[in-house]
């Protein structure tokens, strides 16, 4: 390990000084390209875009290479693309960057910027809202507004009858549901954002997929009721006028009706499952139905055409170009070292990995076990430290569900599995790590959520031992059922049993254990076991899907692709398409103008994507090869140590510094209040991670007048 940190050459100051200038003028062009973006959004209603601006633009943007989506792609996906494309070169000169020694200087802006992050209010079903999400809530919520008055305004001026004698009324209730659901779109060109889990736009504003989930939730819902009132009311509006013969109609010139009311049924079935009530009983029915959105996106394009789909392209193109890296990915079978078997029904699973992968605290991975179920992947925290561990990554599974239960006990049979299959999504992350900007840290934990705060706890013990960093002093307060779960504190000693005085100094654990209020008998047959695994030749590490400098080729694959994108739609457009609307005067059909935007999306993400992946599993074969014919010959069984028994013996220094710096309560629940309130100091970090009903009251507490020096952070993995 020493001498892996030692080959590292540290950037000097002047470098770290030109990467930020370079960093500062790059946010500085991607914040003015996303204003422009915006302001489009904002006048696409509006008199003054429709009979000024569009008319200029249409007629320089609408060439015989692009047709009537010339316009859209050019005001609407272009600067996304851009700032996406951008966005992984600002991000390359942020991973390069060592921002960790300069945690103390950046404590006033954290200090003076807090009130942004500060809950405003925590209330069903939107949870819990900060300054910020209300603020941009709010915007959006008004830019809806606006787009919808706007377009209700310049449509009622030129009502158009769609039969002889109708009355006006029904004009104008038909023109209602058109522009209900023009701002259901509106919703949809950001829908696909938050989802995209290697995004590089999210990182740009601090959030990640996982973070920003609730977003989509949010939109997602939104959207649904547009498109439910924009669809409803044309089939109302059908029925006052005698023609619901237009249900089935299939336009070669305009809308198709059809294609649009199959989107709409495959909407429903989406949306429907993925009701909190439902999703968290019938996970199952809601993950295989979630994946509709496939067939969804396809009628849905057919049904607005291909000026309407430029305009929510960007969020579609780049979660299609994430999911492909992502299906390449998990196409690996990757190599399991070891696991270790907890008596809380829990699991640590130890994967091998390249050294050249890092990841930063609270990063998560998506695993998949053939043995378990083929199709099912599900997430779950890292917690070992990339640093301190340059050769393996770790995992905590505590069993809270069929599939966690069926893995559990496929690993913990007497009689131990030699190999076990598992394929990989991620780690995913944020690109940073803020806790050591805090004076001190308060995490508060509930049963499972102790395992988010395990990777920060192996930060700190990284930067306290390796680096002889200053860090925060840590109070870990965590609630647990059953005295059995206190066996998941033993995960946060690395299973190489590293020394250090952190425990002992730094960290105090109070650990509350809510359904027992007495220490149980000492139990010898519940004792922690490693079980190692046979090598396969078959097997490889858990590498970067586009290695070390991943955001210069997502850079390459997103600007190549679209490029690429554009160079075949012209060549289509001028050459297939042109062709027949001006020799023949015949309308090209409508669904086959999108049709062919579909197919050249597609070939362009998989054929790039495909090129630069295969590149980079080349460049790294090698490293894997080495790496997967390690020796791992180890025992098979190796006891560990619970730290609610203080009479048992210990093996190693740090175990025995945990057992000294762990507080145990028995039927009791912690004063959460109490605690917070009676924090000193002006800079302390409050991290939650826990059942929703723990989260909402840290929230509250959090919120309150009298902690202003609180600041507070969630981390949620069930929505």
């Amino acid at each position: 390990m020493e001498s892996a940190t030692s080959s590292i050459s540290l950037p000097t100051k002047y470098q770290v000084a030109k990467m930020r200038n370079i960093r500062a003028a790059l946010m500085t062009v991607l914040v003015v390209v996303f204003i422009g973006w915006i302001i489009f959004w904002i006048m696409l209603p509006t008199k003054t875009y429709k009979h000024i601006w569009l008319p200029r633009i249409s007629a320089k943007a609408n060439s015989t290479y692009f047709g009537e989506q010339g316009t859209n792609l050019y005001l609407f996906t272009f600067p996304m693309i851009f700032i996406a494309a951008f966005s992984c070169i600002y991000l390359h000169y942020v991973s390069k960057e060592h921002k960790s020694d300069d945690s103390l200087s950046t404590g006033e802006t954290l200090k003076s910027l807090a009130f942004l992050r500060r809950p405003v209010f925590v209330k069903a079903p939107l949870g819990i809202v900060t300054a910020t999400e209300l603020m941009f809530s709010a915007t959006f919520i008004a830019l809806l507004i606006w787009s919808l008055a706007n377009y209700l305004y310049v449509s009622f001026g030129h009502l158009m009858m769609h039969k002889e004698g109708e009355p006006v009324w029904e004009a104008k209730f038909r023109s209602v549901s058109l522009r209900l659901g023009y701002i259901g779109n509106t919703c949809w060109a950001f829908l696909f954002f938050p989802v995209t889990r290697g995004s590089s736009i999210l990182p740009l504003v601090g959030l990640t997929s996982e973070s920003s989930i609730k977003y989509h939730i949010w939109l997602g819902h939104l959207s649904m009721v547009l498109f439910s009132a924009h669809s409803i009311g044309f089939i109302i509006y059908w029925a006052m006028t005698n023609q619901m013969v237009e249900m089935l109609d299939w336009s070669r010139t305009y809308v198709s009706n059809m294609a649009g009311e199959i989107a709409f049924v495959l909407a429903l079935a989406i949306w429907a499952t993925s009701l909190p009530r439902i999703r968290r009983k019938m996970f199952e029915l809601f993950f295989y139905a979630h994946h509709l959105y496939i067939l969804y996106i396809f009628f849905y394009v057919l049904h607005v055409g291909v000026s309407f789909f430029c305009t929510i392209l960007p969020g579609i193109f780049l979660f299609l170009i994430d999911r492909y890296l992502r299906f390449l990915q998990s196409r690996e079978r990757v190599r399991v070292v070891s696991v270790r078997i907890l008596p809380c029904e829990a699991l640590e699973l130890n994967f091998s990995k390249s050294p050249g992968l890092t990841y930063t605290p609270t990063s998560i991975v998506f695993i998949n076990v053939p043995i378990i179920s083929k199709i099912q992947w599900h997430p779950f925290t890292v917690i070992s430290n990339c640093k301190m561990e340059t050769d393996k990554l770790s995992i905590a599974i505590k069993c809270d569900g069929n599939w966690s239960q069926m893995l559990y006990q496929t690993l913990s049979r007497p009689s131990p599995l030699d190999h076990l299959d598992v394929s990989v999504e991620g780690p995913y992350g944020p690109t940073s790590s803020q806790f050591l900007r805090h004076e001190s840290l308060v995490m508060i934990t509930g049963g499972s959520g102790i395992t988010a705060m395990i990777s920060i706890i192996r930060e700190m013990i990284q930067k306290n031992t390796i680096n002889n960093c200053s860090t925060p002093q840590i109070l870990l307060i965590c609630a647990f059922k059953t005295s059995a779960d206190l066996a998941m504190l033993e995960l946060l000693v690395p299973v190489s049993g590293t020394a250090c005085d952190i425990f002992s100094t730094q960290l105090k654990i109070e650990a509350y254990v809510t359904r027992e209020t007495e220490q149980p008998d000492k139990d010898t047959k519940n004792l922690i076991r490693t079980i190692w695994f046979s090598p396969n030749s078959s097997d490889k590490p858990i590498t970067a899907i586009l290695g070390p400098n991943s955001w210069i080729w997502l850079c390459a694959i997103i600007s190549s692709s679209f490029l690429m994108f554009l160079l075949f739609l012209g060549i289509i457009t001028r050459y297939h398409i042109y062709p027949i609307e001006h020799d023949t005067n015949v309308i090209y059909h409508f669904t086959g103008r999108a049709l062919w935007d579909m197919f050249i999306i597609c070939v362009c993400v998989v054929t790039v994507a495909s090129l630069v992946f295969l590149w980079n599993k080349k460049q790294h074969a090698i490293e894997g090869n080495q790496i997967q014919h390690m020796d791992a010959q180890s025992p098979t069984t190796t006891p560990g140590s619970l730290v609610y028994h203080p009479d048992q013996e210990l093996e190693s220094f740090p175990q025995q510094s945990l057992v000294q710096a762990t507080n145990v309560h028995f039927g009791a629940k912690p004063d959460l209040k109490n605690i917070l309130l009676n924090c000193k100091g002006s800079n302390v970090g409050v991290l939650v991670c826990g059942p929703r009903k723990m989260r909402h009251e840290v929230a509250k507490i959090c919120s309150s007048g009298s902690a202003d020096n609180l600041h507070f952070e969630a981390i949620s993995f069930n929505w």
